[in-house]
């Protein structure tokens, strides 16, 4: 059972640049951004924007909140940072008290401590030539730890990203305070939407004037959870066309075999890639999985990591960082790692056990072709099961029509990993 489909290029969609990529679309400082934040864009080497984020900064810096709708490996990130930052910036405020609880005017709500780590460096890097500080939040430490997180010179954090553990937390002990919040982001929101959050969300967005949710599969019961809290009918949608669609430019195949074949065939197709087929993410669903996994990677001498939602906070620290800076060319995970990471080095995506959802298929395919990668990349699946062979069906179906992945519009709610 394999794809018809080949890779349609030879290079990313974002190295390819479409028509409207290639100049005839508005730069980043004709879409009105401040000197500031364009000058942040240059310490990240970001040229001109994507579709996602030519779409969503106008709206956005007018101060609406909105539904934010974009393929996995998009730009979503800058999407809603740059306009919100502007805001914050085009509207200055008095300095909190100094000695009362940190009380950011700008809050991104994110599931994973990874995640959260790596849009606060991106956050960082457009705040600093405004002077605007930023800090994160994420839990697994003592309430201490939970205090210096929040330090930062008067009048405190202008931007916090938090997991929701660690913001359920602050604010019960009132460490944080929600008086001058602004805005507010739920990214990956479809993963926040467990029923342990929903106390933490309704109390945020008592307090948020504009409030921005964001995602790669969005779920038509994301508007219906919503609004027990707040009034969807003033959000704006933005959503691009590739929403729920396949990468064209990434191959997807699939292998049959019997489970107990699963190993040899990963590790031929490990110790046959070449030293130079960049990253590799091997996804399992469960953490005892890329435990065993990992141990018998260590007896084949294959250099790897391991990340998974069930080590402590300490253990997982740094393990995703080093993935990113190359230091180790294999992660073998659970979909912890499925969910807006930024892993544009990566090239192959092994399912190594097949995906329980199309939603989650989708977030893990859209781990290569990426904004920035390098070379389109390629997902190999191991279909050992008979209910696998239905989602294959669709997946196949949907990479040969160019269509959307059917049954996204049913509300999933794995439970937030962040702590």
């Amino acid at each position: 059972m394999r794809s018809p489909q080949k890779p349609s290029q030879e290079a990313a969609p974002a190295l390819q640049a479409p028509p409207a990529e290639a100049g005839q679309g508005p730069t980043f400082a004709e879409l009105g951004l401040q000197p500031a934040l364009l000058a942040g864009l240059e310490r990240l080497s970001i040229g001109r924007p994507t579709a996602v984020q030519r779409l969503a900064i106008p709206a956005l810096r007018r101060g609406r909140s909105a539904l934010c709708a974009a393929e996995t490996g998009s730009g979503k990130t800058l999407a809603y940072l740059l306009p919100l930052l502007e805001r914050l910036l085009g509207r200055p405020e008095a300095p909190a008290e100094a000695a009362g609880p940190a009380a950011p005017r700008g809050l991104v709500v994110l599931p994973s401590r990874e995640l959260a780590a790596q849009v606060g460096a991106v956050a960082a890097a457009l705040c600093a030539p405004a002077g605007l500080a930023v800090r994160g939040l994420t839990g697994g430490g003592a309430a201490g730890g939970l205090r210096r997180q929040l330090r930062a010179p008067p009048p405190g954090p202008a931007v916090l990203l938090g997991t929701p553990g660690a913001l359920r937390e602050a604010l019960r002990r009132r460490f944080l305070g929600l008086e001058r919040l602004r805005w507010m982001v739920l990214d990956e929101a479809d993963t926040l939407m467990d029923e342990s959050f929903t106390e933490l969300l309704e109390e945020i967005l008592a307090h948020a004037t504009q409030v921005v949710v964001v995602g790669a599969t969005f779920p038509a019961g994301l508007s219906e959870t919503l609004a027990k809290f707040t009034d969807v009918d003033r959000f704006v949608t933005l959503s691009t066309q590739s929403l729920h669609r396949l990468p064209p430019h990434v191959q997807q195949k699939f292998v049959r075999l019997k489970g107990r074949d699963k190993l040899p065939e990963l590790l031929l197709l490990l110790k046959e890639r070449p030293a130079s087929g960049g990253a590799v993410l091997i996804f399992c669903n469960s953490a005892s999985t890329v435990n065993w996994l990992g141990y018998i990677l260590d007896d084949h001498k294959i250099k790897h990591l391991r990340l998974q939602g069930q080590m402590s906070a300490a253990a997982r620290a740094g393990i995703f960082a080093s993935f990113q800076k190359g230091e180790v060319s294999v992660l073998v995970c659970t979909d912890l790692a499925s969910r807006g990471l930024d892993t544009s080095s990566v090239q192959l995506v092994v399912n190594y056990d097949f995906p329980d959802t199309l939603q989650d298929y989708l977030h893990r395919a859209g781990r290569v072709g990426r904004v920035g990668s390098r070379a389109p990349g390629a997902v190999v699946s191991f279909v050992t099961h008979r209910w696998d062979v239905d989602l294959v069906r669709k997946i196949e179906t949907a990479a040969r029509k160019r269509t959307g992945l059917p049954g996204m519009d049913s509300l999933s709610k794995p439970s937030p990993t962040g702590g």
